[in-house]
């Protein structure tokens, strides 16, 4: 049986966007509440029930929530311009060597606005 699951996570951070037009609302300094959605698909283990363990993936992500998580997007390397679409992929390559069963993130950085990244 092959399924697709994932796990969701909320972090709060900082940002600017550097490359918006002079006077866009989103090139002075604001924060946003994220959600990240991890999706891994694979084939569910006859013997577990599951494609992996709901806490293999927040193990994972552990080590990027304590890097993303109350603070300054801009300074961390790789999101000088953290938009969803950046942060997203950023996520995605962090994540891929500890998630090999990895299919999408899912960045809402409000509650009507967000992205998918699927990788390249």
């Amino acid at each position: 049986m092959h399924t697709e699951l994932f796990k969701e996570f909320m972090f709060e951070a900082a940002h600017h966007l550097p490359h918006v037009s002079k006077g866009h609302k989103c090139g002075r300094l604001h924060g946003h509440s994220y959600h990240v959605r991890i999706y891994v698909t694979g084939e569910v283990n006859p013997y577990t029930g599951w494609i992996i363990d709901f806490a293999e993936i927040k193990i994972a992500f552990k080590p990027l929530y304590d890097r993303l998580d109350h603070y300054y997007l801009n300074d961390i390397k790789g999101l000088e311009n953290p938009t969803s679409e950046v942060l997203a992929k950023w996520i995605w390559e962090q994540l891929l060597p500890e998630l090999p069963c990895l299919s999408k993130i899912m960045i809402k950085e409000t509650c009507t606005a967000g992205c998918i990244y699927t990788g390249d």
